[in-house]
């Protein structure tokens, strides 16, 4: 046993002593990189530092140093703008203003230019497609013989100028016109889709308004025609409606203040034959064949 235990003595010191060999022997190596790695770092700094000195003192290399900076810097500002020019090239579409509903407010009269000014910030729209709709209404109501103010109070009640509003019952654009009952009226527009093209909307909306004008003998019974009313013993409050911001806008027009926050008439009363109306088209077009069958949304 004395024996024994003497052994594993001997061994156990022997271990300690190989593994503080080892201990010192990875501390002077790291301690060795690390003063090789600060010495050369420091050597590069001296040479650095030479050179910038050297370089101060011939100005033939300075130039030749920017001049090769420069370039390398240029090189890559243009495969920048190369990237970006070939995207721009791929999205492009020169003929695209074609399509856009826009005009100048500033070529306007002061008439059409105070009214297009009042309507953009009362229904936070931009002024150059609102500009657009002026002019169209003005030549629009010339030649139908509407007021191109009411024109424009329709618009405003029916859809406060988001060409692509859609009802719940499918009336569709500015004017909220009835596509599917009036789909003869676009094909002079080229289709249907039409009824989301703000002009082409606007000209429509005008031609069933007159029409229903003509058709009930006075603006109260067109109004109430164009809100699919005509058969029912009121129409809500709609034409009143109308009218109301009609007054705004002539006021406006005539240079009279106008707030923007100026209400618009209530509802007073709910047509009382309204869902019927708007869930039996049929019914209505026993009594007036070809108008629309919904019943206007008041808002």
């Amino acid at each position: 046993m004395t024996a024994t235990h003497t052994l594993r003595h001997r061994v156990s010191q022997t271990t300690q002593s190989m593994a503080r060999c080892f201990s010192v022997f990875v501390r002077d190596v790291g301690q060795g990189l690390l003063d090789i790695s600060h010495n050369g770092l420091a050597l590069l700094g001296l040479l650095v530092l030479g050179a910038a000195l050297f370089g101060l003192g011939r100005p033939d290399l300075r130039h030749q140093l920017e001049q090769h900076a420069l370039g390398w810097l240029l090189q890559r500002q243009e495969a920048r703008l190369s990237e970006d020019e070939s995207l721009v090239a791929a999205l492009a579409e020169p003929e695209a203003i074609r399509r856009v509903t826009a005009a100048d407010p500033r070529e306007l009269g002061k008439e059409q230019a105070a009214i297009v000014q009042w309507i953009s910030r009362r229904y936070r729209v931009a002024p150059e497609p609102v500009a657009r709709l002026v002019q169209e209404s003005w030549e629009v109501g010339e030649r139908t013989g509407l007021d191109p103010t009411l024109l424009l109070a329709v618009i405003a009640i029916e859809s406060s100028f988001n060409p692509f509003a859609q009802s719940p019952v499918g009336a569709q654009g500015l004017m909220q016109v009835m596509t599917r009952v009036h789909d003869d009226k676009y094909e002079a527009f080229g289709g249907t889709h039409a009824a989301f093209d703000p002009v082409s909307n606007l000209r429509v909306g005008a031609q069933i308004l007159r029409e229903y004008i003509s058709r009930a003998g006075s603006l109260e019974g067109g109004l109430k025609w164009y809100a699919g009313a005509a058969n029912l013993p009121h129409d809500g409050g709609y034409a009143a409606k109308v009218l109301s911001e009609r007054n705004h806008l002539r006021n406006v027009a005539q240079g009279r203040p106008v707030p923007i926050t100026v209400p618009q008439l209530v509802r007073t009363s709910a047509p009382a034959a309204a869902p019927a109306a708007a869930s039996s088209p049929e019914a209505n077009a026993a009594h007036q064949p070809d108008t629309d069958t919904r019943v206007a949304q008041a808002s």
